[in-house]
């Protein structure tokens, strides 16, 4: 295949995500779907009420199978041998590093809940989620057909995000439009906010950590920090202190809500929900920035609604929140 009909392959599936997402979702029709969204889930992955972050026991695998899918063996451009190496000399979105980020290994999150991890790099999924996308964009199903099951973690290079809807006591939450010139995974799309792949900052080990990786996201995608985290960085420094402590006082309270695959590229969302005071919220995001390095970013209102069109994580997220809200001391928006 040429560079040029590569693009224009690319570029449909940027240009039109959302018309092949509900493909793929057509695809995967027999299979469980989390709070009616077309993100694909298993009973053992939804608990029956939100798990306190702190609940959840992440684990750690040194030697990990390999997987059995890495990538299409097939339809990339003449001179690349895979799909990330493609994107990123042709059509490479702002941020797009091969950094290293933990692969998932197991789920379970009901009773005693549980991640378990091993190692890997930032292209080892996009060589399989956004190539089979692509091949959809194209026609095509062969890599999709060699995936199989999507929620068999065994079967392909499983990366987890975290996706926290962060929502205030009093009914409002951060919304976020992803720029398809910014991002190469979901453009174009609405989604909940902070949203980041789990992965290192500086440490293997240490950074195997919920909390602190949804800490980081929260100074880059809130406040506009740094991802240097080798550097002290003051503004992000005082962010953690004043953050850490509303927590301990309970005006942020996170929580995981479950955890699902995108039909059409295969990523792996951990939801979480953090509820917010109005208080602590005017306090630790006054600066709340309109744009970031992602998008656009506005408030909404928490009532219920799924914005269109979004992010199969994100519609996931906001309704299972809207079902525990409850539970998670949140009151609906009052009607303007």
């Amino acid at each position: 295949m040429g560079a040029r009909e590569w693009l224009e392959v690319r570029e449909r599936l940027v240009r039109d995500r959302e018309r092949f997402g509900r493909i793929a979702d057509a695809y995967y029709a027999n299979m469980t779907r989390v709070a009616g969204t077309p993100l694909l889930g298993r009973d053992a992955w939804t608990p029956d009420a939100p798990v306190p972050l702190e609940r959840v026991r992440l684990e750690w695998t040194e030697h990990a199978p390999p997987p059995a899918v890495t990538g299409p063996g097939r339809g990339l451009p003449e001179g690349f041998a895979d799909y990330a190496g493609a994107v990123g000399a042709l059509a490479a979105p702002k941020v797009f590093e091969n950094r290293p980020a933990y692969r998932l290994l197991a789920v379970g999150l009901r009773g005693d809940p549980v991640l378990r991890f091993g190692r890997a790099r930032y292209f080892d999924a996009v060589n399989v989620g956004e190539a089979a996308a692509h091949e959809l964009a194209e026609g095509g199903r062969a890599l999709r057909e060699r995936v199989g099951d999507p929620r068999d973690l065994a079967r392909r290079p499983a990366l987890m995000a975290v996706t926290t809807l962060t929502v205030t006591v009093s009914g409002t939450y951060v919304l976020h439009w992803r720029d398809p010139a910014k991002v190469a995974h979901a453009g174009g799309l609405h989604q909940v906010m902070p949203v980041g792949v789990f992965q290192q900052a500086t440490d293997e080990r240490a950074d195997l950590d919920l909390w602190w990786n949804i800490t980081r996201e929260y100074g880059e995608e809130f406040l506009g920090t740094g991802e240097d985290y080798t550097r002290a960085d003051d503004r992000f420094t005082a962010f953690r202190r004043d953050w850490d402590a509303a927590r301990e006082r309970g005006d942020v309270r996170p929580y995981c809500l479950g955890l699902g695959v995108d039909p059409l590229t295969f990523a792996v969302d951990l939801l979480t929900v953090t509820v917010v005071g109005d208080a602590a919220f005017a306090a630790l995001f006054g600066g709340l920035v309109a744009e970031n390095d992602e998008g656009r970013v506005s408030l909404a209102a928490f009532d219920g609604s799924v914005p269109e069109p979004m992010q199969p994580a994100g519609a996931a997220a906001l309704r299972l929140a809207w079902r525990h809200r409850r539970a998670l001391g949140v009151s609906p928006a009052r009607s303007a």
